[in-house]
């Protein structure tokens, strides 16, 4: 039988866990949103212990808390930082408050672990207080933005740019490897004049090249933070050097260029940043989803379809076709896109519903924008590893549809017009002869001309 002991907030006692480190604001919040199971993930409780750590060497520098408690703080603050106390957050990501819920969470979980460090009990806000020691010259309104905004920045870092890097590394490869393969361009699904196939890799590339440094260009924006504007931007009950101190060692603990914002209204009214990194994560689910469709096209069949390209086999793909084999790779990066596009959605209607000085939507927008990250950076992984990697090209096929493209007949335009072309395709299609033999047969060339005209290099 679980055993519980009684906390206190303003609004009156609440049973807690005992061995809760959290307190009674978050327990109300536990109680209040049993929404989804669903926690704002590592990374982000990570974020927050480095706000919390760095409030409190700012604070203790600028003579607003003891230096005991605040090195108390910092302890404390760093272990969560480690992830040795994820399991002590426990509000649903589905909070209201702009996530006041979640700062409290922060706020008591260090407040009891520094308590202890001092030789009290967790729950001993005598000792050290969640709100006016840990929580000192901040509000729920400037830490949670700038909670995403760091959390945001280390996921891209750490996780998709690498794995984007990974997969455009791959791309290149497969571009190269199969440069001197000519195919059968098709254009509206139809034929069209032939391409390389190295070529057509090189346009995935690109487009995930656009977005690659387009998300990096995005990232700067994340770089300012608007913390020690307290509630609304004005820096209420804040010692004027304690934003500079607190943000210049969020910076070092990070190693990376964090710096005061030069509008701390516009940071507190909006998340300009996330929802612009959003943005262009479904952007580059819209081009991933392109070419997981290009994939599973090209490599339709392997009887009935195009056939031109070889999947690796990784799994089973039927539970009553025996030996049927699915591009389920290239299945699972489509719907991990289509996830990314929803969680754009939501966090477009969460960033519309900021009023006035803060944006009470905050929540929301940092799990999705978190999420996307990480399911497409797996994704990705998942994508070069298993797919990528072993694509080959079945040369039978890309020449066997190359022999049969009706399209080759526009290279014959500048020797004898569009219109005879037109009518030696009609022909071609009708009589089964190909476009060389039709073309020398009516006299319009010969067969020397047809050979250098209809030649596909030529073509590309």
């Amino acid at each position: 039988m679980e055993k519980y002991r009684t906390a206190k907030d303003t609004l009156g006692e609440v049973r807690v866990p005992i061995e809760a480190y959290y307190g009674a604001q978050t327990q109300r919040a536990v109680e209040n949103f049993p929404i989804s199971g669903q926690k704002l993930p590592p990374v982000f409780i990570k974020a927050q212990a480095m706000i919390k750590y760095s409030a409190a060497s700012a604070n203790t520098s600028c003579g607003m808390l003891n230096e005991k408690k605040g090195t108390a703080i910092m302890d404390a603050a760093k272990e969560v930082m480690e992830g040795k106390w994820d399991h002590q957050f426990v509000v649903d990501a589905y909070q209201a408050g702009a996530g006041t819920s979640q700062n409290m969470n922060a706020n008591e979980v260090i407040a009891s672990i520094a308590s202890e460090k001092l030789g009290g009990e967790k729950g001993d806000y005598h000792i050290v207080h969640p709100n006016d020691d840990v929580n000192m010259a901040q509000s729920t309104n400037d830490t949670i933005p700038t909670a995403i905004a760091i959390s945001t920045v280390l996921s891209l870092r750490e996780d998709f740019f690498p794995a984007l890097e990974g997969t455009l590394h791959v791309l290149k490869q497969k571009e190269d490897e199969f440069h001197n393969v000519i195919k059968a361009g098709r254009t509206h699904l139809q034929d069209a004049v032939p391409i390389r196939l190295g070529s057509e890799f090189a346009g995935y590339r690109g487009s995930l090249e656009q977005m690659y440094n387009s998300i990096k260009a995005a990232e700067k924006e994340l770089y300012a933070l608007g913390l020690g504007g307290n509630a609304v931007g004005t820096g209420i009950n804040a010692h004027p050097d304690y934003a500079e101190k607190a943000i210049n060692e969020i910076s070092r603990l990070t190693n990376l260029p964090f710096n005061k914002t030069e509008q701390p209204y516009t940071f507190m009214q909006n998340t300009n940043g996330a929802m612009r990194i959003s943005s262009l994560l479904k952007e580059s689910a819209v081009h991933l989803m392109k070419i997981s469709s290009d994939l599973r096209l090209l490599s339709s069949g392997p009887q009935t379809g195009l056939a031109e390209l070889v999947l690796p086999a990784v799994q089973p793909g039927s539970s009553i076709m025996p030996g049927k084999v699915n591009p389920v790779i290239l299945e699972n990066l489509y719907m991990i896109c289509c996830q990314v596009i929803g969680n754009d959605t939501c966090i477009t209607h969460a960033a519309s519903g900021s009023q006035l000085e803060i944006n009470a939507m905050m929540p929301v927008i940092g799990l999705n924008v978190l999420h996307s990250i990480k399911i497409l950076s797996s994704g990705l992984r998942v994508f070069t590893e298993k797919c990528l990697k072993g694509l080959e090209v079945n040369r039978k096929m890309t020449d066997y549809w190359l022999e049969r493209s009706i399209s080759l007949v526009t290279a014959l335009n500048p020797h004898i017009g569009y219109e005879r072309a037109a009518a030696v395709a009609k022909e071609s299609i009708e009589t089964g002869q190909t476009l060389k033999e039709t073309v020398v047969a009516k006299g319009w060339l010969t067969q020397e001309m047809a050979d250098k005209a209809l030649d596909p290099n030529e073509m590309v």
